[in-house]
């Protein structure tokens, strides 16, 4: 089955029960992941959620092609947790090993969280989390081991909050929270606005607004279970934080601050220190650009001529555009002298042409008064 039959399918169903808002960890209401899925660096397929009455479907599909590999349905409400609000996705191990499912909220605060944590290999073999007070689903370690949340700690305010680590092979919730080691004692605060993680899943880099105060990264060592905060105060100000993401560099070395395709500021992944765009990569987008817009303008040249002499052979009345099949012939005759002529060897002369061997160009007459 693919996936176009599936959604369609569990529509279907879902459409028999009561229509609820809802959203997943993320304080906030309709932002949902479940039916655009998860997926890792190296995996083939991509993990959705589709309601299905008062039971979740979740799916493995190929990402090419859309066919579903493996389903199986859960009892309950689940969906793909949401990390930030660019609509960035998470729950499954760099490993490909563990699921994470969240049960979606329909209101701030909720007293409880329910996690589902699934063998991804067969849907199956679930441990359900169930927490008291309110959580969002924030990362993964690569082994599928740790789960960290975000805890939220005002009911009226949700972007103050802490980092927790959950152990799912003791299955308890770790006392300390992780924080900043230079300033333990910083409150964390803002919205997520943006998330990048490393192709191996150690690494996660989430953009903040900070709550009214300067943005921020947060940078979080699944592996380790260790953070650090990196401020972004260089960012020109008047900014549309909302409007900012972060992109990874293909190496992996750095993550940069865009807004609107443009870099702002870059962040060096191995120094965790943060300064301008190279010079080099903003001439070079630019080359890109101003290299496209030439080719651009060629074509656009080329077709222009072509259709010129296309309309001035017309004009002309060109043999070979002519109705009479004679005169057709005629140019193709023509033509294929052309093609022998330019084919056949050149003769190759023995006696060099000199300055002294050139004919004289004779008397020149005088000019008449």
């Amino acid at each position: 089955m693919h996936l176009a039959r599936f959604v369609a399918a569990a529509g279907t169903v879902a459409a028999i029960a009561t229509p609820v808002a809802r959203a997943d960890g993320l304080p906030v209401l309709g932002i949902d992941d479940g039916s655009s899925g998860v997926t890792v660096s190296g995996s083939g397929v991509r993990y959705v959620t589709l309601p299905a009455g008062r039971s979740t479907i979740v799916a493995a599909v190929q990402r090419r092609g859309g066919r579903i590999v493996r389903s199986f349905t859960w009892p309950g409400t689940w969906t793909i947790p949401a990390v930030a609000y660019d609509g960035s996705a998470g729950g499954l191990s760099a490993d490909r090993s563990t699921l994470v499912l969240i049960e979606p909220r329909v209101s701030f605060p909720r007293a409880g969280t329910r996690l589902l944590v699934v063998r991804a290999p067969t849907l199956r073999d679930d441990r359900l989390v169930d927490l008291r007070g309110d959580f969002s689903f924030d990362a993964v370690s690569p082994d599928g081991s740790r789960v960290y949340l975000i805890e939220y700690t005002s009911p009226n305010d949700p972007t103050r909050y802490l980092v927790r680590s959950y152990d799912v092979t003791r299955w308890r919730l770790d006392p300390r929270p992780i924080v900043d080691p230079r300033d333990p004692r910083e409150k964390m605060r803002g919205n997520p606005l943006s998330r990048v993680m490393s192709a191996d899943g150690r690494l996660a880099y989430t953009l903040y607004d900070g709550g009214g105060a300067h943005p921020f990264i947060h940078a979080l060592n699944t592996s380790r279970g260790t953070a650090r905060c990196i401020d972004l105060d260089d960012l020109p100000a008047g900014l549309q934080l909302w409007d900012l993401r972060l992109r990874m560099s293909a190496d992996g070395r750095s993550v940069a601050i865009v807004q609107q395709g443009r870099a702002l500021l870059v962040l060096d992944t191995q120094t965790l220190t943060v300064g301008p765009p190279s010079p080099a990569k903003a001439a070079g987008s630019s080359v890109g650009l101003y290299t496209a817009l030439a080719a651009a303008l060629a074509l656009l040249t080329l077709a222009a001529l072509a259709a010129r002499r296309a309309g001035a052979r017309r004009a002309g009345g060109d043999p070979a555009s002519s109705g009479d099949p004679r005169d057709r012939r005629r140019a193709d005759v023509r033509a294929a002298a052309r093609v022998r002529a330019a084919r056949a060897p050149r003769a190759t002369r023995t006696t060099p042409r000199t300055a002294a061997a050139r004919p004289s160009p004779g008397p020149v007459s005088p000019r008449r008064p």
